[in-house]
């Protein structure tokens, strides 16, 4: 069972253009969901909640302004850097199932939130791990996730009517893929290279 779990961990990948568009059947949408949601959270507070965008009209406005930040940062490259970036596909919003986006509410819980006090990011930290929770339990369920960071908040705020306090922290497209790719996207397009697990690993103080 362990090796499983080892499996699933290595084998998760940010899914940009494998998606098939097939239907995700609603009780797997729940597990997965329901996998996110049992994530730890500082004070038990529980602070994200879980959009479920199928609406054909946001899914596409939101990709135009996807398209839009894409080109404002490609403006600010230069040469080998920009050819690499052009080569590289960012987002699946069209041809994903589905879209889930992960909030976080600052004041769910509040204002004594046990263990939030020295550190208010503990909040943003713990929808993280729902976001891997959900990740992870996507790839069990065969299907694939992709992160799309090109955004600006505020336009999401508006678009899914959040309410001010709210912050979107993450817009997954979810559904079918056809594969997963054996390495990282931004690898396979020498765009940047992980780091070996000894360059990462300290002991007492910080390795110099």
């Amino acid at each position: 069972m362990s090796s499983q779990f080892y499996d699933v961990v290595h084998r998760r990948r940010d899914v940009r253009g494998q998606f098939t568009g097939a239907p995700v059947p609603e009780d797997v949408l729940m597990r997965v969901l329901s996998a996110a949601h049992a994530a730890p959270s500082v004070g038990l507070s529980q602070p994200w909640d879980f959009v479920v965008v199928r609406d054909p009209g946001i899914r596409g406005a939101f990709h135009d302004h996807v398209r839009h930040e894409r080109d404002t940062f490609a403006a600010t490259l230069d040469g080998e850097a920009a050819q690499r970036f052009a080569r590289i596909k960012i987002d699946g919003v069209r041809e994903s199932t589905l879209s889930v986006v992960v909030t976080y509410d600052p004041d769910r819980g509040a204002p004594a939130v046990l263990g939030r006090h020295s550190i208010a990011d503990t909040g943003l930290y713990s929808v993280c791990l729902a976001i891997q929770n959900l990740w992870l339990a996507a790839t069990a369920e065969q299907l694939g996730v992709g992160w799309v960071s090109f955004y600006r908040e505020p336009f999401v705020q508006e678009l899914l009517g959040l309410p001010a306090r709210v912050r979107p922290v993450a817009w997954l497209c979810l559904g079918p893929v056809t594969h997963l790719e054996e390495a990282p996207d931004l690898e396979r397009h020498n765009w940047s290279r992980r780091r070996p697990l000894g360059a990462a690993v300290h002991h007492d103080r910080w390795a110099q």
